[in-house]
This record gives structure tokens, sequence and C-alpha cells, in this order.
């Protein structure tokens, strides 16, 4: 089960093999609003496998919809949602979200992956991690300004080290010039800090390969006052904020994690949309920006777009055409029309720009997306 994103820019540019099948699902964290959860699954599968009948009559679906069924009957998985659902599968391809914000419930079966709902998630400008570590555990968790939840941590190292073996001998006295030896005592918590300054490492470089460097997203530290030095002085990760949380998170509960981890990443988050808006406005003065749609909507397909802001909740219902960057507007009662800043933002990330999904109160245009040029149109 995935549960981060670092392997999303792989999904829009890597090929799968038709059919591609898209699931979307709104799920509920607690009892007794998620026992319908498994249920509507299940219907929405059926709904999968239908359109998968009329699509490619002649494709055997067993192999395809064999995973799909297994996760249907998995207890464990059902009994952790979260408040979405998104899973995606291809011959020889099968994966799976559990996603912080709602999803509308959607299947759809095409030679590509729909993936818009996910990109409106993991492109939006407030989640961040936190790392809660001790000497001999280390946890990570994802958080937003609404939830937080744990992740499992893909580190080799993320179990408590073997402790180490500590000599008997106990040296008294002083030794040469003077210099007082350690006593037995000294020489054990010598030991210790060497182990967990290797654990330490250990977890820091995992976290930054798996997590901070695919995702971009602040890190923050939880843990007791007299592992923060040490730990941040031994960090390779740019994204560690030398601001941290003070505790272990064992000591709070998840809503508790999440309202002090706010505190510290609202500043950053603001900074960060801010700094966003002032980029844009001063390359549109050096015609390096732009936020109308048709415009914006060419550059894309140029693989011009090196940074792209669009309005969170905004919908303008329309065809891109990749090929030339074409719009047509529409409505999206017809089954072949989609969001045009949804269309766009994918393609943007397919050809390696940015995109930040910004609340609307942040925006600095009106047309629900403003683009920032890698060069001059």
């Amino acid at each position: 089960m995935s549960t981060h994103d670092g392997d999303y820019a792989g999904l829009l540019s890597g090929r799968h093999e038709a059919p591609c099948l898209s699931l979307y699902q709104p799920t509920h964290r607690s009892h007794p609003d998620n026992q319908q959860d498994p249920i509507r699954f299940r219907n929405l599968v059926k709904a999968l496998a239908d359109s998968l009948h009329r699509r490619y009559p002649a494709r055997e679906s067993a192999p395809l919809l064999a995973p799909f069924e297994a996760l249907a009957a998995d207890r464990e998985f059902w009994n952790h949602t979260r408040d979405g659902l998104a899973v995606l599968a291809a011959p020889g391809f099968f994966r799976a979200w559990r996603l912080q914000r709602p999803v509308a419930a959607l299947t759809v079966v095409a030679d590509s992956f729909h993936t818009k709902p996910l990109l409106r998630i993991l492109q939006s400008a407030d989640r961040y991690h936190i790392l809660g570590l001790n000497r001999h555990e280390a946890r990570l968790f994802e958080g937003n300004r609404d939830a937080i939840d744990e992740v499992d941590l893909a580190v080799d190292a993320a179990t408590a080290p073997p402790e180490a073996r500590e000599r008997a001998t106990r040296v008294y006295g002083s030794g040469a010039l003077g210099a007082t030896t350690r006593h037995g005592t000294d020489v054990k918590q010598a030991m210790r800090d060497k182990e967990a300054e290797r654990f330490f490492r250990t977890i820091d470089a995992g976290v930054l390969e798996h997590y901070s460097r695919p995702t971009g997203l602040p890190l923050l530290l939880a843990a007791l006052p007299e592992h923060h030095h040490q730990f941040s002085r031994i960090s390779r990760n740019p994204m560690l904020a030398a601001e941290a949380i003070d505790v272990h998170p064992d000591d709070l509960s998840l809503e508790q994690l999440r309202a002090r981890a706010w505190t510290l990443v609202e500043p950053w988050y603001l900074a960060r949309l801010a700094g966003l808006v002032d980029s844009f406005e001063a390359n549109r003065a050096k015609r390096l920006g732009g936020d109308d749609l048709a415009e914006v909507a060419k550059a894309a397909a140029a693989g011009q777009v090196a940074t792209l802001l669009i309005e969170a909740d905004r919908i303008i219902p329309g065809r891109f055409h990749v090929a030339d960057g074409s719009i047509v507007e529409g409505d999206l009662d017809d089954p072949d029309v989609d969001d045009l800043l949804d269309d766009i933002g994918e393609q943007v990330v397919r050809t390696g720009g940015e995109v930040v999904i910004v609340p609307a109160a942040r925006m600095p245009t009106r047309t629900g997306l403003a683009a920032s040029y890698r060069f001059a149109s």
C-alpha cells in the first residue's frame, strides 16, 4: 500500500500497457462510518468491470480485477482507511493510496490513468512530514492543515538498534598528563551515544532518499530536547526545519501532534505562497509569466511552463489538446469533457514543471491559474 507520492511523476511520464483502470472513493476514518466503505468499493469495482468489458471486450479481465478483489477482502486495510482512496491498475501494475482528503467516487477505464484527483491532493502546498525520534526508534508522519497520519517508514534501521556491548572493566584514577580516565559508566554512555549517532545517520539518509527528496516537503523533528542537537548536527536533509517539536510523538495524540506541527508549518506555508506569488508577478512583468488560459495551455504543451499555480476547488470544463495546446471550453455533463486546469497541470508535471494548488484567497489572478515560463513567449 503506497501512502506517499514519490512515484507520482513517474505515473504521468511512464508508459503503462492499456487498459488502465482508475478508481477513486471517499472513505471514512472511524466506526461505524467506515463499515460501508468496503461495500461501496465492491460496487465501484463492479462498475469498473462493466466498463472494462464494454471498452475492451476481447481482454481477459480476471488478472486485472484480481488485485481489486483482494483489496476488497483485506479487513486490516478497511479498518485503517483515511478520507479518500485512489487505486490505479494496469497489466503488471497495481497501486493504491490512502488519501488525507476526500475525493468524489469515480471509475475510469482508458488508455492512460486518470490522475487528476491525485494531482489536486499531492500538489497542495500545506503538506509536511514529521520525524518522531528517540535513540531506539523512528516514526514518520505526513500531515496537512487538517489531518495527520503515520507513514510506513521504509528505512532498514527503523527498528531498535542492537544494544552496545559494554565492557565490564572499570578503571579509576588519573591518566597521562593529569587527565581523568573515564569510568565504566562513562564508557557505556559513550558507546550509547555512538550507537545513537549511527542510528540517526541511517534514519536521516533513508528519510532524505525515500521521502524528503521525492516530495520536497518540509520535515519537522519531534523528539526530546536532548536529541534535537545530536540529530540536527548529523542531518544532511535540506528540508529539515530549524524549528522542532520538543516532545516525542508517543506523548501526544495525533490531533495534538497535528496542532503543534501546524503552528510551526503555517508561517513557512504562508511565506512559500507569498514567494510563489511574488515570483509570478516579477516574471509577468518581464513577459515570463501569464494567466491567460489559452496562452498558458499552449505554453504547457510546448514544455515551456516552469511553475504553475492552480486555484484550489476551481474547475473550468473543456478539452485540452496536448499536441498543439489548443483548448475548447465545454460542459462537465458531457462525458468527453474534463477540467482544463487539471489537464494543463498534468502536462506541466509531465514536462518537468512544478504545480502548486493555491487557496483562492492567495491566488494572484482571477483566471484560475498563473504560470511562470522557462523562457519568453
